[in-house]
């Protein structure tokens, strides 16, 4: 089960220090349901291939992921047959083991944007967490978690699907 919040936010947060750093692509092979496939590789580590199942829901949802091989993401890659969403995810640790993870979409293009989340064990924690507590009351100002049409799936569907 995946229980997160997520804000629009302009740009990497000030005076965080980023745990790590990730480059990703990813792309999707069907919306509804939400089945994706993404390539991620820590900045100085490895990298891992990962096929990713989601249920319905906006706080919490179904989430099923699975590693798979390079030579499989070349394959699935190729299924989709458009370009995969550019994404560069920084984590900052918070307070009580949380972390705002921050991702920079499609840097350069016209669509580019920054999102922000944060991953809960149970949507009444996910509730009672106030920004303000961590000091991101200003960055975690647009909070679009219940929006509909703001996921990385819509994202696809709007920048991709006409495209390919």
């Amino acid at each position: 089960m995946e229980i997160e919040r997520k804000w629009f936010v302009c740009g990497w947060p000030e005076n965080l220090i980023p745990e790590h750093i990730y480059h990703m692509e990813q792309g999707y092979i069907s919306v509804r349901p939400t089945v994706r496939i993404r390539r991620e590789t820590e900045h100085g580590g490895k990298t891992e291939y990962i096929l990713c199942f989601k249920g319905k829901g906006r706080l919490s949802r179904e989430e099923i992921e699975t590693p798979i091989d390079e030579a499989l993401f070349s394959r699935l890659e190729k299924f989709i047959g458009c370009p995969l969403i550019q994404k560069e995810r920084r984590d900052y640790p918070l307070e009580n083991g949380l972390v705002l993870e921050v991702n920079s979409v499609d840097e350069g293009q016209d669509t580019a944007f920054f999102y922000a989340e944060v991953e809960f064990e149970s949507e009444e924690d996910a509730r009672a967490w106030s920004p303000s507590c961590a000091g991101l009351a200003h960055y975690l100002s647009d909070e679009v978690t219940e929006k509909k049409g703001v996921s990385m799936a819509s994202y696809w569907e709007n920048t991709r699907h006409g495209d390919c």
